[in-house]
């Protein structure tokens, strides 16, 4: 029994992200199967590792996460000693609701939830689990509310999906998680695709980067069984982030040459199908077309301290971008220690001088990022890895870093570029898909 809340997010089309109550999903289905096989029970899944060994609770713990002073901020703020001091008196509480018989991990209906030690980033789950009439349960996914699990007939009165299986049956999730970005299939049926998973905590800040897997229980008892998790690594988190609603985007380089290009090209060169900068060279290389309103979707790998930007709504020639232009959107490794201290309008992913973007969402120095750009009027939004880091409204920014006019934040066309700063920033995949033409 499964429901999804869904209320809807001002706008700026194509977009529509997605708020919960009991929050939800989103998903991936374009870029990854939907028809991976249930496991047989006590057989772990290649590449896969068991939450669950089937007769203890090795490897949780309890955690009242709804009661005072115990959200994930709150117990950010504690000392070790504290938050252990806090575990203990949650697992003790959970262990009077939860046991492991036969195989299968079992809540009476009451109880602190159930949390896994470690926390996870991008994965792919796998659980199953069944349920009696009137139950409310779910799956928390970073710490945060939820894949939900509830009684969809008459007397529960919650949504159906039209996939959950009678009482007394076992249901199988395949949840996929992939930044902001959540996917479920319930009983291999796609029910939840790339939605938004919003930070419950803190609605003003990006869903967090890491966080554990909990269990929700309360009104009925739960089993839960074959219960797996893995990693999912940045390559494939890329691809999916990339093949999802892909049609409509159009390259905009070949991997081969600077061909559609424009501007001081011999200061870049094309390195296994990336253009990057040269060192201790830079300039603006753009796009030959303009654009209006449009996404763009690209990777891209920084070196130590790296330092680069995207131009966008460029006017091309050699005027500065990140002033003449809509903006630059930073590419900046601000984990280096020289930028410790910059403007927090200079950090990576912001809109460079105007809008300060969340940081902490950069992959390690050399992975691929991949991100995700929409100009629309005078908003833009950037997604960092699956998860927004910058939503603004240049129109309505007054106030500028070193109190520098930024003339070309309003301007309705221009190319797309590199802003090189003499770092050999690299970018690929450059793909761009224009809006309302």
């Amino acid at each position: 029994m499964i429901a999804v809340f869904r209320v809807p997010f001002p706008p700026v089309p194509p977009m529509t992200p997605v708020r919960p109550l009991a929050f939800l999903l989103a998903a991936l289905a374009a870029a990854l199967p939907a028809d991976r096989p249930a496991p047989a029970a006590d057989t772990t899944p290649a590449g896969f590792a068991p939450l669950f060994n089937g007769k203890d609770l090795a490897g949780w713990h309890g955690w009242a996460v709804h009661a005072k002073g115990a959200s994930p901020y709150d117990l950010d703020a504690l000392t070790p000693e504290e938050k252990a001091e806090k575990d203990a008196a949650w697992t003790a509480d959970a262990k009077k609701h939860w046991t492991a018989e036969a195989g299968e991990l079992v809540n009476d209906g009451g109880g602190a939830y159930l949390a896994t030690d470690k926390e996870y980033g991008d994965i792919e789950l796998l659980v199953e689990y069944k349920t009696v009439a009137k139950a409310d349960s779910g799956i928390y996914l970073r710490a945060t509310p939820q894949v939900q699990i509830w009684d969809t007939t008459k007397a529960g009165g919650k949504w159906d999906r039209h996939a959950d299986k009678p009482f007394g049956e076992w249901n199988r999730f395949r949840i996929l998680q992939i930044g902001e970005r959540t996917t479920v299939f319930l009983n291999d049926k796609l029910v939840v695709d790339h939605a938004r998973m919003e930070n419950y905590w803190k609605r003003e800040l990006p869903l967090r980067k890491t966080g554990a897997i909990l269990l929700q229980t309360h009104g009925g008892e739960i089993r839960w069984r074959n219960v797996f998790v893995r990693d999912i690594p940045a390559a494939e988190a890329n691809a999916a982030l990339r093949k999802h609603a892909a049609a409509g985007f159009e390259a905009v380089f070949n991997g081969k040459d600077f061909t559609g290009w424009e501007g001081p090209v011999d200061n870049y060169e094309v390195v296994e199908g990336a253009i990057a900068c040269k060192p201790k060279k830079g300039g603006n290389v753009y796009t030959k077309d303009e654009y209006g309103d449009f996404t763009a979707r690209l990777e891209y790998r920084l070196p130590p301290g790296g330092n680069n930007g995207l131009a966008l709504r460029y006017p091309g020639g050699a005027t500065h971008a990140a002033t003449q232009g809509m903006c630059e959107l930073q590419i900046l490794d601000d984990t280096a220690a020289k930028y410790a201290k910059l403007d927090p309008r200079q950090f990576n992913g912001s809109a460079y001088g105007m809008a300060a973007a969340h940081r902490g969402y950069l992959r390690p120095v050399g992975e691929w990022n991949f991100l995700e750009v929409t100009a629309k009027g005078s908003t833009l939004r950037a997604e960092l890895n699956g998860t927004r880091v910058l939503d603004a409204d240049l129109g309505k920014v007054t106030e500028f870093k070193d109190k520098q006019a930024h003339p070309g934040k309003d301007r309705p066309r221009g190319h797309f570029g590199f802003a090189g700063h003499n770092d050999p920033v690299a970018f690929r995949n450059i793909e761009i898909k224009k809006l309302g033409e």
